[in-house]
C-alpha cells in the first residue's frame, strides 16, 4: 500500500481546552501548528472542556470532555452528587469509545500532572487516568507532551497522576524539576526528555505597534489611551501587569482568602505606585476568571494610566507585551508570552514551575513569591530589572533561539515516535 492509499492517521487531542485558559488553548494552537506542517492529512478532533470554543476557534470536532455538565460545581444537593457519580460511571465508557477511535491522542502540554491550583482527584486526575487506561488497553498511543508536573501530597490524586504517567505511550516535560517529581512518584523516566513549553513554538508578534486585543474594559479609556500604550518619545514606557485570581494551591486551602487578599492588595499598591509615577499600566489576564482581579485593581486606583485588555489568545498578550517595556506577570504562559516576544519580565512566582522557566530564559534573579507580594520589594526589583533592560533582551534573544531548536527536536521526536509510518514521506517532502 502506498502513502496516497493509506488511511490518515486518527489524531485526538485531550484536556482541558476551550475552557478560557489561553495558556491550555496555546498549547494546543502549537500541536496543532505542528500537525498540520509535518502530518496534513491527519484526521484530528479533541476530547475537551470547552467544545464549542475549539470547534469554533481551531475548526476541529470536538466532544465534551465529562457527561455530567456540571462537573467543575459544587455539588451540595443530593441529585447533583448522583449526577456527578453517574457521570464518573459514565465517563468510562465514553472515554474509552473516543480513544477507540484513533491511533494517537496527544496530550498538549499544560500541567496536567501537578496539583500547584486548587483540584480534587476525582476531576481532571480522574479523566486523564482514564485516557491513559483506555489507550493502553487499546493499543492507542497516549502522548504527554510538554507537559507540567509536580510532587503530590494528597493520595489519591497522587496515585492516579502516577498512573496515568506510567501508562502513557510517551511522555515528554516542560522542565527538569516536572520530570523529576515524576520519578519521585514512581514513575520510570529513564527514557523521558525535557524541552521547552510548547507555546514558544508559537510565532511572536512581526512588530511591537501591532495589537489584535479587543477593546479595553473597565472604565472608560480616552482614546490616545486605548489599546496597546505606544511609548513616548524619551519617556518611560508602559508596563504590562498579568493578573491571576490567585489563592494558592492545593496545600494552601485554609489559608486561600488570607493569599489572595495579600497578593491583591500588594498587587494594587504597585499599580498605584507606577501610576503616580507617570507610567501607564496594563492589565492583562490569562483566563475568564482573572477578570474579577481586573475590575478590583481598577477600582481602587482611579487612574487614566491604568486600563485593562481583553485577550482572548496568546497571540493578544504577546502584541500587548511587545508594546512594553516591562512585564510583571503571575501565570505562566503571561509570563512565557512576554519572554517569547523579548520584553523583560518579572514573575510573580506561585510554583517551581515559574522559578525554573526564568531561570532557564536567564531572568532567575527575577523572581518574588505570589503568596507573598511584598510591595516596596517588588518595586525594588522591578528597578533592577528596568536597569538591565537593554542587556536582558539580548540575553532573551539567544534564549528564544534556543527554545525554538529545541522544540524542532521534540516535534521530529514525536513523528518518529507516534508517526513512524509517515516520518519517512515527511522526510522526502522536505526535500523536494
Amino acid at each position: 500500500m502506498t502513502s496516497a492509499d493509506r488511511p490518515p492517521v486518527r489524531v485526538g487531542v485531550f484536556g482541558l481546552l476551550g475552557s478560557g485558559n489561553l495558556g491550555n488553548d496555546g498549547s494546543l494552537e502549537a500541536v496543532l501548528g505542528y500537525l498540520r506542517h509535518r502530518h496534513p492529512d491527519a484526521a484530528v478532533d479533541a476530547l475537551c472542556g470547552g467544545p464549542e470554543a475549539v470547534t469554533a476557534r481551531f475548526g476541529i470536532p470536538a466532544t465534551r470532555l465529562h457527561w455530567y455538565r456540571g462537573e467543575y460545581r459544587t455539588a451540595s444537593r443530593a441529585g447533583a452528587i448522583a449526577g456527578k457519580g453517574l457521570g464518573k460511571l459514565v465517563d468510562v465508557f465514553r472515554t474509552a469509545a473516543w480513544v477507540r477511535k484513533h491511533d494517537v491522542v496527544i496530550v498538549p502540554g499544560m500541567g496536567v500532572l501537578e496539583a500547584t491550583l486548587p483540584l480534587r482527584p476525582w476531576g481532571f486526575p480522574y479523566a486523564l487516568f482514564l485516557l491513559c487506561a483506555s489507550g493502553r488497553l487499546l493499543r492507542t498511543r497516549v502522548a504527554l507532551v510538554s507537559v507540567g508536573a509536580a510532587e503530590i501530597r494528597n493520595r489519591p490524586t497522587r496515585a492516579l497522576v502516577r498512573w496515568s504517567g506510567r501508562l502513557a505511550a510517551y511522555r515528554s516535560y516542560r522542565d527538569d524539576q516536572s520530570r523529576d517529581a515524576m520519578r519521585a512518584m514512581g514513575v520510570d523516566t529513564a527514557r523521558d526528555k525535557v524541552y521547552p513549553d510548547l507555546a514558544f513554538s508559537l510565532p511572536a508578534p512581526r512588530s511591537p505597534e501591532l495589537s489584535a486585543s479587543p477593546p479595553a474594559f473597565g472604565r472608560e479609556v480616552p482614546p490616545e489611551q486605548g489599546g496597546t500604550p505606544i511609548e513616548p518619545s524619551g519617556a518611560p514606557g508602559p508596563v504590562c501587569v498579568g493578573v491571576m485570581d490567585f489563592h494558592g494551591g492545593n496545600d494552601d486551602r485554609a489559608r486561600a482568602e488570607e493569599i489572595y487578599r495579600r497578593y491583591l492588595d500588594g498587587t494594587i499598591r504597585f499599580v498605584r505606585t507606577l501610576a503616580e509615577e507617570g507610567r501607564p499600566v496594563r492589565l492583562l489576564t490569562g483566563d475568564t476568571c482573572d477578570t474579577s482581579v481586573v475590575a478590583a485593581i481598577l477600582d481602587a486606583v482611579d487612574s487614566p494610566l491604568v486600563t485593562a485588555a481583553e485577550p482572548a489568545s496568546l497571540a493578544d498578550l504577546m502584541n500587548e507585551m511587545a508594546a512594553a517595556d516591562t512585564v510583571v506577570a503571575v501565570r505562566y504562559h503571561n509570563l512565557i508570552c512576554a519572554l517569547k516576544t523579548g520584553t523583560p519580565a518579572l514573575a510573580l512566582s506561585y510554583a517551581a514551575k515559574s522559578d525554573a522557566l526564568m531561570e532557564r530564559m536567564g531572568l532567575g534573579a527575577y523572581c518574588h513569591p505570589a503568596r507573598e507580594v511584598d510591595a516596596d520589594r517588588l518595586l525594588q526589583q522591578f528597578r533592577a530589572l528596568e536597569k538591565r533592560s537593554a542587556e536582558l533582551r539580548q540575553v532573551l534573544a539567544e534564549s528564544n533561539q534556543a527554545a525554538a531548536r529545541q522544540l524542532d527536536d521534540q516535534f521530529d521526536e514525536l513523528t518518529a515516535t507516534l508517526f513512524p509510518a509517515t516520518d519517512h514521506a515527511h522526510a522526502q517532502r522536505e526535500t523536494r
